[in-house]
């Protein structure tokens, strides 16, 4: 259980203004034991945050990659159960802000009051589920996330209306997850004049909240770009991408030291 009266991802944005590298990770994958092997080797390379993918059989957003994980994870034997078993005691090794990130079915079949309260116990500082509309989380679900310190992150995307950003930087806590493109994630996207204009328009909008860009960010100029118009990106598929051939703690090393140009 968390000891600090501050969210783990306040303090990171509190303390790191920019270019904090946020990395995604399907549970289970490539094999079921992984989990907390992983988040420890990305925090031991220069990871701000991770984020945690909850395995679902039919992430409709996700690429190929991701969907491949999230397949294999499922055969594996992940459920959320597991995970919380995995995360019981990650605390005791890891300090980084840690996300859960997912679709909300698993979630609800969970329990939303019992995942919630899972999460804090095992140290979890945020939840991102795309597929949870804004509104219906603060009718029904905001003060279970409340009660246990945990940030619920909504997401934008260049489809987003200027209202609707301004109404979602106001339901939001943590940080806002800034979809780069409408494609699914790991989509060959190196970024547009369209995508250059829609995230300076979001830069000049002076949210209240930090945004991180994800989607498509998968390598050094990649990151590097979404550090000039956010506080920083989120690498997922191409993560996965680069351990799905070696042991984790051979790779894991090399690409975070590639993203972040560190010899």
């Amino acid at each position: 259980m968390k000891n600090s009266t501050e969210n783990r991802i306040n303090t990171l944005f509190r303390i790191k203004k920019q270019n904090i590298l946020s990395v995604y990770f399907t549970a289970g994958y490539p094999r079921l034991e992984d989990t907390v092997e992983i988040i420890q080797a990305l925090e031991n390379a220069g990871a701000d945050m991770v984020e945690i993918g909850i395995p679902f059989s039919d992430p409709t957003a996700d690429g190929p990659v991701i969907q491949h994980s999230n397949e294999v994870a499922l055969k594996n034997g992940m459920t959320l159960k597991v995970l919380f078993q995995q995360l019981a005691h990650v605390r005791d090794k890891v300090k980084i802000p840690l996300l859960l990130m997912g679709y909300f079915n698993p979630v609800f079949r969970f329990g939303v009051e019992q995942f919630c309260r899972k999460c804090r116990e095992t140290g979890i500082d945020g939840v991102i589920l795309p597929d949870l509309p804004p509104e219906e989380f603060s009718a029904t679900y905001k003060d279970y996330f409340k009660k246990n310190q945990l940030h619920h992150i909504l997401l934008i995307t260049p489809q987003t209306p200027d209202e609707r950003i301004r109404e979602i930087d106001r339901l939001s806590t943590g940080f806002i997850y800034m979809v780069s493109s409408a494609s699914t994630t790991g989509s060959a996207n190196k970024g547009s004049d369209s995508q250059s204009a829609y995230f300076e328009k979001v830069r000049q909008m002076e949210l209240a909240n930090p945004c991180l860009i994800g989607f498509n960010i998968s390598d050094r100029l990649t990151f590097k770009n979404a550090g000039n118009y956010a506080a920083g990106g989120i690498i997922g598929s191409a993560f996965i991408r680069s351990f799905s051939r070696e042991p984790v703690s051979k790779t894991i090393p090399a690409f975070i030291r590639g993203i972040l140009n560190k010899s």
